[in-house]
C-alpha cells in the first residue's frame, strides 16, 4: 500500500511490477511476520484486521490460522492485488486507514506492515488501528526506516555500488517529496507507549543480500523509472546500466530495516 499527493501514487498496486514486488516483500518479510503473529497467539476463531494488505501472503497466513469460525478483514486502497484472497473467512473492502473510521471495533489482532510510513495523516491512522482492537486485543506494526540504513550497497567498493547508491537517494527523494516519514520506523515502540498501549516491544530484521533483495530493486526501479527522469534524479542510461548490474547477481543489495513493534491495548 502506497499514499501519494496530487503527483500519484509513486508505487501502485495496479502497476505491472506491483505484484513482483509483493512476491519480493514475501519472500524477505514473511518469516519475521509470521514468527510474530505466532507469537501473539493469532489462533482458531481470532478476528484479525490486515491493514494495507496489498499482496495476498499474509493475508492468507492469517486465514488458515483463525479457520471458518474467524475473521479477517483485509483493507487497502487498491484491493486489486488481495482480490483473489477474498473467500471466507476474509473479507476484502476497499480503506483508507489514514482518513476513514475502521471496520469494527472488536479484532484480536491488528497487523500493518510497510504501511504507515508512506501514509499522510500516520496519527489518525494509529488511533485507527487502536480504537479497532478488543481489550487486551494484539497491535503488530511493521514499518521500515530508510534513514537508519539508507544505502542500497552497504558496501559501496566500486562504481556499480556507487551508481546504485546514487539511485537509492533518488528513490528516498521521491518518497520523502510525496510525505513519506522515512525515519518512522524507530519511533514504533515510544508511539505504542504513548498510545497507552502496554508490553510493548519491538526488534528489526536487515536484510544485507538475497535474491530476494535484487529482485525488490529491479521491479522497483522499473516501476519509478518514469519518475526519476522526470525529476532530473537520474538518466534512462543510468537506469539501464544499473538494472543490467543487478542482474548479474554479483551485488550485494540491501533493504531498509524494517522494525517490528508490538503491544496489548488494555
Amino acid at each position: 500500500m502506497t499514499h501519494g499527493d496530487g503527483d500519484g501514487y509513486l508505487l501502485d498496486n495496479r502497476q505491472m511490477e506491483a505484484g513482483e514486488r509483493f512476491d519480493a516483500f514475501a519472500h524477505l518479510f514473511d518469516p519475521t511476520t509470521f514468527r510474530h503473529l505466532e507469537a501473539l497467539g493469532v489462533g482458531s476463531g481470532w478476528r484479525c484486521w490486515e491493514v494495507g494488505a496489498g499482496g495476498t501472503s499474509v493475508v492468507s497466513w492469517l486465514a488458515e490460522r483463525v479457520g471458518p469460525t474467524g475473521r479477517v478483514v483485509a483493507t487497502d486502497i487498491d484491493t486489486s492485488l488481495v482480490a483473489e484472497a477474498a473467500r471466507p473467512p476474509v473479507e476484502v473492502r476497499v480503506h483508507d486507514v489514514g482518513a476513514e473510521e475502521p471496520p469494527g471495533e472488536d479484532f484480536d489482532l491488528v497487523h500493518a506492515r510497510l504501511v504507515l510510513v508512506h501514509v499522510p495523516d500516520r496519527e489518525r491512522a494509529l488511533r485507527s488501528m487502536i480504537k479497532a482492537l478488543r481489550p487486551g486485543g494484539r497491535l503488530l506494526l511493521e514499518d521500515a526506516d530508510p534513514a537508519l540504513q539508507p544505502l542500497l550497497c552497504p558496501d559501496e567498493h566500486g562504481p556499480a555500488e556507487e551508481l546504485a547508491n546514487r539511485l537509492r537517494r533518488g528513490f528516498r527523494r521521491l518518497l520523502a517529496d510525496r510525505g513519506a516519514d522515512l525515519s518512522y520506523g524507530r519511533r514504533l515502540p515510544r508511539l505504542l507507549r504513548e498510545a497507552g498501549l502496554r508490553q510493548v516491544e519491538a526488534d528489526a530484521y536487515f536484510p544485507v543480500t538475497s535474491a530476494a533483495c535484487a529482485a525488490l530493486e529491479s521491479a522497483t526501479v522499473r516501476q519509478i523509472r518514469d519518475r526519476l527522469v522526470g525529476a532530473g534524479l537520474a538518466t534512462d542510461e543510468e537506469i539501464d546500466r544499473h538494472l543490467a548490474n543487478v542482474a548479474t547477481g554479483t551485488m550485494d543489495l540491501a533493504t531498509a530495516p524494517m522494525i517490528s513493534a508490538w503491544a496489548y491495548k488494555d
